[in-house]
């Protein structure tokens, strides 16, 4: 198997560079944005709506029931005066224990698109001994409300202090459910959307501690992709690479099998740890320690560890892999979709690498050698041509990992919501997932190329 378990209906029915980091260049931002504006206009109408809470005075604007905003450098929440307390007992140990909590939920926020999918996201540092949940409280363009939705259970640890960070399953209304990860409209077809939600984020902590989770972003990518098998191409506006690790998830076959199974499907983390470490950022020895000293590329290990969802049973939850590049030191971190190779050109002139998930036959993308029904790799650069420069992580060693793919193949697999597997069924597609990490201070080209393709 290659890449993450299959664990839900995808999400279609589913030049400055930071230190150390190097892009080459030719095509200009002109002729990157002239075909970059074109793309968008074959591409059709708007289809994705990104939201953050991320200022002072936008957390200040939430109602806040036992947490303090905190200014500064990069703002945030932290606990307060504790709301109360509740008992937690976890699904995963069946250990019970008192928490004290504090919450804030966030101002009313109308889509711009009415979704029918949507995907949470959060930056924290959560202490040894701290955790934090995340809600999704929505409203359907029928007028009434959804239930509150708890979109994951996240700790940085999982020490015998901390809770197992986790996704909650058996959600519904009839109407929506919760698939691991992702708020999904159960019969888009009738027409009903969610037209706009709050975020609930309540934060815990041991009973008497003075320790407090830190939020410092909170979002959710809405969006509504039509059900398509195919996409136009884009038209190419721009060759460069940046100068991106290495790794490969196959040498780390049958190493730690349960964080899912060892290295056969650590695609997610193996994808995240590259783009944190091209940032500079990487695991200290002390969070490596419990690695087998024999392990190559331990800090896979420790990325398979740190976003591994104890229901989902396997590390490719989406938010909880953005969660876990957030950890380190500076970093920025979201889920969202992009329309097409040209935002994820505009991201890579920027310095911008981006993480994509996609599943495809091993005839539908040449050199692959492979076929999935989920994969993530991280797209690097484009050649002169427009082909997709992609690290791949599976590969079977780390000096195998760059791949130069073709564009029109990449892209359609990529983009696309509905596909045939090898059984000729109908299954479906990611629809354009994105993962994109960056620094929490970006530089005025990055915080522009982010704008472009809405985030903030």
């Amino acid at each position: 198997m290659t890449g993450s378990t299959p664990r839900r209906t995808f999400l279609a029915a589913a030049v400055a560079v930071a230190a150390g980091a190097a892009v080459t260049s030719s095509g200009g931002p002109a002729a990157a944005a002239a075909s970059g504006a074109a793309s968008r206009t074959r591409q059709g109408q708007q289809l994705v709506d990104n939201q953050a809470w991320t200022t002072h005075a936008q957390w200040r604007s939430g109602a806040a029931h036992g947490v303090r905003a905190e200014d500064g450098r990069r703002p945030g929440i932290v606990i307060d005066r504790p709301a109360g307390t509740t008992v937690y007992t976890d699904p995963h140990t069946g250990a019970s224990a008192t928490w004290e909590y504090a919450s804030w939920t966030s101002p009313l926020h109308r889509s711009t698109v009415p979704a029918t999918e949507a995907v949470a996201h959060w930056n924290a540092h959560t202490p040894a001994g701290t955790w934090l949940q995340v809600e999704l409280l929505g409203t359907y363009t029928d007028g009434t409300a959804t239930p509150a939705y708890v979109m994951g259970r996240w700790t940085a640890g999982d020490g015998d202090t901390d809770i197992r960070r986790t996704s909650v399953d058996g959600q519904g209304d009839g109407k929506s459910s919760i698939s691991t990860d992702t708020f999904a409209i159960g019969a888009p077809a009738t027409g009903l959307r969610l037209a706009a939600y709050r975020l609930r984020i309540t934060l815990y902590r041991r009973p008497g501690s003075r320790l407090t989770p830190t939020v410092w972003r909170v979002g959710a990518m809405a969006s509504d992709v039509p059900d398509r098998f195919t996409v136009d191409a884009s038209t190419p506006g721009f060759a460069g690479e940046l100068e991106v690790p290495s790794y490969s998830q196959e040498i780390h076959k049958g190493q730690y099998p349960q964080y899912d199974n060892g290295g056969e499907a650590w695609c997610s983390p193996t994808s995240s740890q590259m783009i944190i470490e091209y940032w500079g950022r990487k695991p200290s020895p002390a969070d490596l320690a419990w690695v087998d000293p024999a392990y190559a590329d331990p800090q896979v290990c420790q990325a398979a560890r740190g976003t591994y969802d104890y229901q989902y049973a396997g590390c490719g939850n989406w938010p909880f892999n953005a969660a876990y590049a957030a950890t380190y030191r500076d970093m920025s971190a979201v889920v969202t979709r992009l329309r097409s190779l040209n935002d994820v050109e505009g991201l890579i002139r920027a310095g911008i690498p981006a993480i994509t998930s996609q599943s495809f036959l091993a005839t539908e993308l040449t050199g692959a050698g492979y076929g999935t029904s989920g994969h993530l790799m991280t797209v690097t650069g484009f050649t002169g041509t427009g082909d997709v420069i992609a690290h791949d992580p599976a590969s079977p060693d780390d000096s195998a990992v760059r791949r130069v793919y073709k564009r029109r193949e990449f892209e359609n697999i990529w983009l696309r919501t509905k596909r045939h597997n090898a059984s000729g069924n109908v299954v479906s597609g990611t629809g354009g997932v994105c993962y994109l990490y960056w620094p929490a201070d970006p530089t005025p080209v990055q915080r522009t190329a982010l704008a472009a393709v809405g985030i903030r």
